[in-house]
C-alpha cells in the first residue's frame, strides 16, 4: 500500500487574493510529498503541478495536514481535478471533529513528538519573493515529516497530544 503524506506552500497570502475563499488564487510555490512505498521524498515546484496530481492520484492513501481544507482547494486553480476522489485522510479534520475546535500542527508536534515547525506559511511566501528556494523547500519537507511521524505515532499508540490554553498536556485518541 502506498501512503502518500503531502503539503504544500503559497506564493500569496489570502490577504492579497481577497480572503480565504480565494485559495484558487493562491498558487503553488513549493510542494513535498513522502511516499511510503519508495521510502522517499519528492519535491515539486509549480510547473510540476501536473507530476503533483498524478503522484496524489495514485496513491492508496493521501495524508496531509488541513490538506482538504487547504492544499487541495489551492491546487483546484490548476485543475478541475475532484479531490474528493483521492482516498484522503486530513489529520487537522479527524482532531477538529473529535475536539470540536482546530489545532495548530506546530502545537501537536511540539507535544506529541517533541519536535516542532521551523517556520510558517507567511514565512514561506516571504522566502518565495526572495527567491529562497531551497529554505521553502526544506520547511516544507520538514512538515511532510512532522505530518508522517504524528500520524505513525497516532496509529502505533491510538493517541497524540496538545497543550491546551493553560499549558496542560491533553491526550487526544485516533482511530488512523
Amino acid at each position: 500500500m502506498n501512503i502518500v503524506y503531502f503539503d504544500l506552500e503559497t506564493q500569496k497570502s489570502a490577504e492579497e487574493v481577497g480572503g480565504w475563499r480565494n485559495k484558487h488564487l493562491m498558487k503553488v510555490s513549493f510542494g513535498v510529498t513522502y511516499s511510503s512505498m519508495s521510502n522517499t521524498f519528492r519535491g515539486y515546484e509549480e510547473r510540476d503541478i501536473g507530476a503533483l496530481l498524478s503522484e496524489l492520484s495514485s496513491a492508496d492513501r493521501v495524508i496531509g495536514y488541513n490538506i482538504v481544507g487547504f492544499d487541495y482547494p489551492v491546487l483546484s486553480g490548476y485543475t478541475d481535478f475532484d479531490f474528493s476522489r483521492i482516498p484522503t485522510l486530513d489529520l487537522m479534520a479527524s482532531l477538529e471533529s473529535k475536539l470540536g475546535f482546530r489545532l495548530k500542527l506546530d502545537s501537536l508536534a511540539k507535544a506529541t513528538l517533541q519536535s516542532g515547525k521551523s517556520g510558517d506559511g507567511l514565512q514561506a511566501i516571504r522566502w518565495f519573493r526572495e527567491g529562497n528556494f531551497a529554505n521553502i523547500a526544506l520547511y516544507c519537507q520538514e512538515d511532510v515529516r512532522i505530518t508522517r511521524d504524528l500520524h505513525l505515532f497516532g496509529c502505533k499508540y491510538r493517541y497524540v497530544y496538545y497543550t491546551d490554553k493553560m499549558q496542560r498536556l491533553v491526550q487526544v485518541k485516533v482511530d488512523w
